[in-house]
């Protein structure tokens, strides 16, 4: 049975909020006050009690930034949302600004002036990202004060939900492959080699990875809210609200692992004096690195010790993520022969088809929940990378349009998450070739050896080349690193434009998911995940290279491809790729479906 963890509901929002922050800014002498979208555990996905910037602003997207001034205000928002951030923000009350080019900082050293100070709540914030806002506001003369409560939370008062409290539950072996006395024995060794005593673990997903433990406090991720005090010689400190912790918790972590409460934490960072304590300026806000220096620890900035280790997933879990996407296709398979079938004639809406995808899935053995927010996007909706059909904006499907849909489950085994870009009725040439270009830069990703050390940023060109050539571009990363039932994005790893220094390793997990957006008519994107792969050496090579193993399992509409686009070897790549789609679906489907998975996954060039 499916359960859901906490809902990312938007919590009434508008900007009719601004007022109410303007004056508990003034009523803390604040001339203005800088809103990211992190909160303080620095989430991506947020609950809805945390959910701030949307509150403020009514931008939904899942990173951004605001900055209130006492006359004037910006939403910054990356490519991602460009349209989305016109279409949520009241332009007469906000500026919308680029969150990368320049971003806040830049707006900061031009909009503040000599004398002003603008406020903070440092645990909101990383250091290195404080360090870029001081370094803007010198340049303009005006000041940074923390303030807590900050004065976006004393506005949102009564009004605001309460924080989740789902239940902490034990992550079975079966799933995890390996015991949390073994992982704390691994971040010892690597506290040890930092010259660390101790570590501060924030991140949510560290956390459940690390203790072997599951919650539900985050939006569509199985995730608890928590803190954790790791040392070196393995033992740990686990600060969780009581209302989590289940009968059976508490023997599941050991006698070597201290369960206390959130209260707890304060006077736990300022026994630290003396010692030497890993954080990671990236996963912890300023506050952990305030209490520390306060305490007299000497701080020891570095990443987060469970993320690599997290990220590099061991033979039971890829395994298992296999299982869970073999199950997840028998589903969508279902859906896509749906789409190809009986919507083609009722054209559903956005809502009906996410709500018909979502009942393929709901009847997945294992399902626990979506791992994220469905996104069906009909028409020129599907210009917006990530749009969320709404009552407001649900378009209905139209003959000779695109239908683009990015969806995904969460299993015990094992994360998905998917697109698949769909025609209705007869395509246009334009579609058919754009969406070939968008394959073939998937294909060449999908197919790439490379030596052992290489990065995301390096592989990046290879699926966007295609789409340069005709002077076409997509802006989002190419692919994000994904979680075995934790997140469905995850570091360190990525493969994008901007630089990456975390070489992609055998177990890591990342999705390979280019795509073009025409504005107002049409959006295409094509995601399977795909593991790396040991390094094997190449008959005649010199260098063992790694390569990557496809994850998700289903077919991509023939419709859409121009074969005679297509080199013989990329059309033999997509011919294996059916193949095997063919092979590990078709036994568990039912004639019909079969049948047409059949048809749908014949040689591309027959």
């Amino acid at each position: 049975m499916r359960q859901t963890f906490t809902e990312s509901t938007t919590p009434a929002f508008g900007p009719r909020h601004v007022p109410l922050i303007r004056a508990a800014m003034k009523a803390q002498g604040l001339d203005g006050f800088i809103i990211p979208h992190e909160d303080e555990h620095q989430n991506e996905y947020l609950p809805a009690a945390n959910d701030r910037l949307a509150w403020a602003s009514g931008f939904t997207g899942s990173a951004g930034a605001a900055v209130i001034l006492t006359d004037k205000a910006a939403v910054f928002a990356d490519g991602r949302y460009t349209i989305q951030v016109r279409a949520q923000v009241d332009p007469a009350v906000f500026e919308i600004r680029d969150l990368v080019e320049g971003g806040v900082p830049a707006y900061l050293a031009e909009a503040t002036s000599k004398g002003q100070v603008i406020g903070y709540d440092p645990r909101l914030h990383s250091p290195d990202a404080l360090a870029h806002l001081k370094s803007a506001l010198a340049r303009s003369g005006a000041s940074l004060k923390p303030v807590s409560p900050n004065p976006l939370d004393l506005a949102w008062g009564t009004d605001r939900p309460d924080q989740p409290m789902a239940p902490v539950w034990p992550h079975a072996l079966e799933f995890a492959g390996e015991d949390s006395q073994s992982k704390r024995s691994r971040i010892s060794a690597a506290l040890t080699a930092a010259g660390a005593d101790a570590a501060v673990i924030t991140a949510p997903a560290s956390i459940a990875w690390l203790f072997n433990v599951r919650g539900g406090d985050v939006s569509r991720t199985p995730l608890p809210l928590a803190q954790a005090l790791v040392r070196a010689d393995g033992t740990a400190r686990l600060f969780l609200d009581p209302a989590k912790v289940t009968p059976d918790l508490g023997a599941w972590l050991g006698n070597q692992v201290q369960l206390d409460t959130p209260n707890d934490l304060a006077d736990a960072l300022a026994d630290l004096k003396g010692k030497s304590v890993l954080v990671d300026p990236a996963q912890s806000s300023a506050w952990y690195f305030d209490a520390l220096e306060s305490a007299g620890a000497r701080v020891v900035r570095g990443e987060d010790p469970c993320a690599l280790p997290r990220a590099c997933k061991n033979p039971v879990e890829i395994a298992g993520t296999l299982s869970a996407h073999v199950r997840d296709g028998v589903a969508l398979t279902r859906f896509l022969h749906w789409i190809a079938t009986e919507a083609q004639t009722s054209l559903p809406d956005e809502i009906e088809v996410a709500t018909r995808l979502e009942a393929f899935r709901d009847e997945v053995e294992g399902l626990r929940d979506l791992s994220f927010n469905t996104i069906a996007a009909a028409r020129g909706n599907a210009a917006l990378p990530h749009y969320h059909p709404s009552e407001r904006s649900n378009t209905r499907t139209v003959p000779g349009s695109l239908l683009l849909v990015d969806s995904g489950g969460q299993y015990p085994d094992g994360t998905t998450d998917v697109t698949r870009t769909m025609a209705i009725g007869t395509p246009t040439r334009e579609m058919q070739e754009r969406f070939t270009l968008v394959l073939q830069g998937h294909l060449a990703l999908a197919a790439l050896r490379f030596p052992t050390g290489t990065t995301g940023s390096a592989m990046d060109v290879l699926a966007r080349a295609p789409l340069w050539a005709r002077g076409l571009d997509y802006d989002h990363g190419t692919g994000h690193g994904v979680g075995v039932y934790l997140g469905v994005h995850e570091g360190p790893h990525r493969i994008a434009k901007l630089p990456n220094f975390v070489a992609l390793r055998p177990g890591m997990i990342v999705s390979n998911e280019p795509g073009f957006y025409k504005e107002g008519e049409y959006g295409i994107r094509i995601e399977n995940l795909q593991y790396v792969t040991e390094a094997h050496t190449i008959a005649g090579g010199e260098r063992p290279m790694h390569g990557f193993k496809a994850l998700t399992l289903a077919p991509i509409d023939r419709n859409l491809i121009l074969a005679d686009m297509l080199s013989p070897a990329e059309q033999a790549q997509l011919d294996a790729y059916h193949a095997r789609v063919l092979a590990e679906l078709g036994p568990r489907l039912e004639p019909e479906v079969r049948k047409w998975l059949e048809a749908a996954c014949a040689p591309i060039a027959g």
